[in-house]
């Protein structure tokens, strides 16, 4: 959705205080706030500080309810709401915008930045000492370092991945998964050939992260800060490349088309329709969930690095989660403690991969141990898939900046990709959500170059 308009006053400070070494999301900060936030508003006498928490990550009911059972001065309140996209994003804004959202709340990296620009996030900046930023992946703490301050704390990384099935890809031949994205092709076409209904991945249309990802990989940058104005370019040579390739595959009918997640998608993976999926290392735990039951598909799926144009490696993010602390909450103190636990502590990652269904990749590099002790690997045949998440978290591009309107650019992306069936193009879809986009930021007093 697109952002509120700021406060013209608040642009023009802003704007001043860009300096030409400022490479992150200044500009972002029209709406947003300054400052460490509101004190936390004391606790009666002997009991705790309580504080409200609303997410939706896998196995968070679980962190919760550990981290209430080891902690006597701060007690969570938690509230499962729909994922972001799915009206958890609504959820909250609804609640910002009447005065009574909770305390703590999950929000994507993609969409913090959109957040912040509302006035929806709390500045945190003074309450996180270096100490604690530097537990963190730093790809992760640079999503979440805006404009030069600190507006969340990285839950997890996801770096790109590529789970397909060993058995179909051994009965066409292959033997070892693409390293390129030449091989990624040439594998496609020897899997269509020795069984016609098959597919060797799937596109989403109705969800651009995964073109987002491919595009960061290929060292797309589509946002970017000058001065006080911001850069906006959706179709730079490093999406160009991915779009013209993701056109010729599904053009060439080498892709199926369908739903994220749907019940079309899943019964394809059943049947061998589709025999790849390209995710992200959360995807280990979905996959795994989604089909373990299946007759068949146990012991079958292994991951291995996403294809890469060179075979080097090479990986962007699908997702990922952050901690923000509410603009209006006075328990910024008790939110930070509980947000630090969940997401640097044995416990805490112990805590949320403890139900055996979320293959979740800290943002705190120290904990990639504990996790991958945690998460049973039975379903990918004892494969150290951890091993392969490691090599992608490393090899996650720098640089790349999400915008302050990415309900917008994603809302234009998906309406696009919808009409791929009937002539539609991503290069027309990429076309479309840099105008879209274009136009959102200036609507909102933003200046735009392109």
């Amino acid at each position: 959705m697109p952002t509120a308009s700021p406060r013209p006053a608040r642009v023009a400070r802003t704007a001043a205080a860009l300096t030409a070494s400022a490479v992150s999301l200044a500009v972002l900060t029209a709406c947003g706030s300054s400052g460490s936030g509101p004190s936390a508003a004391p606790a009666a006498p002997g009991k705790p500080v309580s504080l409200t928490f609303w997410g939706w990550a896998k196995g968070t009911a679980d962190v919760v309810a550990a981290f209430n059972a080891s902690h006597k001065d701060v007690h969570v309140d938690f509230q499962q709401i729909p994922s972001g996209n799915a009206g958890g994003y609504a959820k909250i804004a609804d609640a910002e915008k009447a005065g009574n959202a909770p305390d703590l709340f999950n929000v994507e990296y993609a969409k913090l930045p959109e957040f912040v620009s509302q006035g929806y996030v709390q500045d945190i900046t003074k309450a996180v000492p270096d100490s604690v930023r530097s537990q963190y992946l730093p790809q992760t703490m640079g999503l979440t370092t805006l404009g030069g301050e600190t507006w969340g704390l990285p839950l997890d990384a996801a770096p790109q991945a590529l789970f397909y099935r060993k058995d179909l890809f051994g009965k066409a031949g292959i033997t070892t998964a693409p390293t390129t994205w030449a091989d990624f092709r040439a594998d496609a076409v020897k899997l269509k050939a020795a069984e016609p209904s098959t597919r060797i991945a799937t596109f989403f249309p109705d969800d651009p992260s995964t073109l987002e990802a491919l595009s960061w990989q290929n060292d797309a940058q589509w946002f970017g800060t000058q001065g006080d104005t911001w850069k906006v370019n959706l179709k730079d040579a490093g999406t160009a490349k991915v779009a013209a390739y993701w056109q010729d595959m599904i053009s060439s009918d080498l892709v199926n088309v369908m739903p994220s997640f749907s019940q079309q998608w899943t019964s394809s993976l059943v049947k061998g329709d589709t025999a790849a999926y390209l995710g992200a290392a959360w995807g280990g735990g979905v996959l795994k969930s989604t089909l373990a039951s299946a007759p068949g598909q146990s012991g079958q799926w292994a991951v291995a690095p996403i294809p890469s144009w060179d075979g080097q490696p090479a990986s962007g993010m699908l997702g990922g989660t952050t901690f923000a602390v509410s603009k209006a909450s006075r328990n910024t103190a008790a939110a930070l403690e509980f947000a630090e636990w969940a997401t640097t502590t044995t416990d805490g990652i112990k805590a949320r991969i403890g139900s055996g269904t979320s293959s979740a990749f800290p943002a705190d590099p120290s904990l990639v141990p504990v996790a991958k002790s945690a998460f049973d690997t039975t379903f990918y045949g004892g494969q150290d898939i951890y091993g392969v998440f490691v090599a992608g978290a490393a090899s996650i591009k720098k640089g790349w900046t999400w915008g302050p309107a990415m309900g917008t650019t994603n809302t234009s992306l998906t309406d696009s990709f919808g009409k791929l069936s009937s002539g539609g193009t991503l290069a027309g879809a990429l076309d479309g959500a840099q105008s879209a986009t274009v136009n959102a930021l200036t609507g909102a007093g933003l200046k735009v170059t392109q």
